[in-house]
């Protein structure tokens, strides 16, 4: 009998060890305190250890000089992605601490996996999960607590910026950061049906613990993009309204009086979501709001993501029906839009929980200031301007070709699963070649870069030599709407905006006005044609007429002797 006592006692005390190594540093410090970098991958690792449904894969080095980790759940234990689609299974991926100031989803995903592995939560057999334990590593290492002034805990975080000071949740196509070049390779690795990236909101003050910005639904496009709006989105405000999470649209409205309504978040392809958007991936943004305390942001993150995983469950096979529809529109897509603008005539009338505003004497200026006063909590209708129109639309051609020498762009395309092939010989091919006309760029930095914009392009047919080895993309391939939005050179987040063609802003050769005086001359004379253009120009331009240098130039970008390569957009369509 004592031998059975003892052994019930070992056993007994084991499975309280294994409990007590299981409490994150969430739950020891009473949700005030968030786990360090080291403290997650090591939590994750136990995990690993413990359970056959937790496998760990390590991707690229990024700008900290750690891999990028990725935590794979599957309650069978297979961990092959192609296998999981395969056998209609949801495949959502979810990224922590892209801002690792607010680190919500780095305790709350810990907890869930555990949870899921244990068994305390139901883990569905056709829903998957991919977890980036913490994506601004460098963020994370850099900790402290004075950064996020807006914020209501934790005790400690990391920052903002990471290893480079990038904003990550502006590098997803640009990839200034090893991190953005290590996630795509995870995110195509997955091919995710669903994608969340959690934060913390910063902005207006409101009775919501938990706001969402989804994919906007007509960027989105296609029948996922309907099914999302009119079934699963709704499903999911309430399965978290049932758990006593109420949920509102993400709050994009600074301070004030919010009857006016507010616009849905727009999020180009530099953002997580709008990345997405480019696979047909459904993206939701979890915000919990900046100044509700630390542990109900961590337990409504919680209930978002298990929300999540509970609605994709019952809804697997709409959301892969209709996900593989949009796949397969894309693919007969002839034109696509390069931009959208918010239709400021169309809206949804939303229920808002919010504060009323009140004014009062600064204790720090002396002048008046706003503040909203939580005695007087209100609860009614506001306008939510959810619908976008598109806007510079083009026509889709057979392919693109780039020289070899742009690397940089052909890196990233290949990161993206673009599919190339390279020329076997020098060979002359028609193409239709943009020029740029005029674009702006910014006059400060935002990123790393001076952004282009407003860019005006014009086109021509060209019969032009390319290189073996250049690359020749078609179009029509699973990548279609990522490859015409990132090689488009008037898209709002294109390498052309994104600076990584500016050489050719620049005009490498010129001349000195006395030779090319006698040059010009003799050029004019020899034909008949430009010397019209030039005394038709001065006619109609005094300002021209009055300049030597300016019609000097004229005559010379008119001439063989100017450089066919200036301000010619070094990306080409093949009809």
């Amino acid at each position: 009998m004592k031998k059975v006592l003892a052994t019930t006692f070992v056993f007994l005390l084991c499975l309280f060890a294994n409990a007590q190594e299981l409490i994150t540093a969430f739950e020891k410090s009473n949700g005030k305190e968030t786990a360090t970098y080291f403290e997650a991958i090591r939590y994750y690792e136990q995990l690993d250890k413990k359970f056959s449904s937790i496998s760990i894969k390590n991707f690229d080095t990024v700008d900290a000089g750690y891999p990028l980790n990725l935590v794979l759940f599957s309650s069978d234990g297979q961990n092959d992605p192609k296998r999981w689609h395969e056998q209609g299974k949801i495949v959502i991926l979810i990224n922590n601490g892209i801002h690792a100031g607010e680190p919500d989803g780095i305790d709350a995903s810990m907890m869930l996996l555990r949870d899921l592995a244990t068994g305390k939560v139901k883990a569905p057999a056709n829903v998957v999960l991919g977890i980036i334990p913490v994506y601004n590593i460098g963020g994370s290492l850099d900790r402290n607590s004075f950064s996020r002034v807006n914020q209501n805990g934790p005790l400690s975080y990391g920052f903002r910026g990471n290893a480079q000071n990038l904003d990550l949740n502006r590098d997803f196509v640009k990839c200034d950061s090893r991190n953005a070049k290590a996630f795509a390779k995870i995110f195509q690795f997955l091919n995710p049906d669903i994608f969340v990236d959690n934060h913390v909101s910063d902005g207006a003050d409101y009775q919501y613990t938990m706001t969402m910005l989804t994919s906007q639904k007509d960027k989105l496009g296609g029948p996922i993009a309907k099914y999302l709006h009119d079934e699963f989105e709704p499903a999911l405000y309430k399965s978290m309204e049932q758990k006593k999470w109420q949920m509102t649209p993400y709050v994009n409205f600074e301070e004030g009086n919010p009857d006016k309504g507010w616009f849905a978040y727009y999020d180009p392809p530099r953002y997580s979501s709008g990345y997405a958007a480019l696979f047909q991936t459904i993206g939701f943004v979890p915000e919990t709001h900046m100044l509700k305390p630390y542990e109900d942001r961590v337990k409504s993150t919680y209930a978002f993501m298990q929300s999540l995983i509970e609605e994709s469950s019952r809804k697997a096979a709409l959301l892969k029906l209709n996900r593989k529809a949009s796949i397969e529109e894309v693919y007969k897509q002839t034109q696509f839009p390069l931009s959208w603008k918010a239709d400021s005539t169309k809206f949804e009338t939303i229920t808002f929980k919010g504060y009323e505003t009140r004014t009062k004497t600064s204790e720090v200026t002396g002048l008046p200031r706003m503040y909203y006063d939580h005695t007087k909590p209100f609860e009614r209708g506001v306008k939510f301007f959810n619908t976008s129109t598109p806007d510079k639309i083009v026509t889709v051609p057979k392919a693109y070709i780039i020289p070899q020498g742009w690397k940089a762009v052909t890196d990233l395309l290949k990161i993206n699963n673009v599919q190339m092939q390279q020329l076997k010989n020098d060979t002359i091919i028609p193409v239709e070649a943009y020029r740029i006309e005029d674009y702006k760029s910014a006059a400060r930095a935002y990123e790393k870069h001076h952004k282009n914009s407003d860019v005006v392009v014009t086109k021509s047919m060209q019969s032009l030599k390319f290189l073996k080895g250049d690359y020749l993309i078609n179009v029509n391939q699973r990548a279609k709407r990522y490859i015409v939005e990132m090689l488009e050179p008037t898209g709002d987040d294109s390498f052309f905006s994104w600076n990584f063609f500016d050489a050719i802003l620049q005009q490498k050769e010129g001349y000195s006005e006395y030779r090319w005086e006698d040059v010009a001359a003799d050029y004019v004379k020899s034909h008949p044609e430009l010397k019209q253009q030039l005394d038709d120009k001065k006619k109609a331009d005094p300002k021209f007429a009055a300049s030597a240098s300016a019609q000097l130039n004229f005559v010379y970008k008119n001439s063989p002797y100017y450089e066919p390569a200036h301000l010619r957009y070094p990306v080409y369509r093949v009809l």
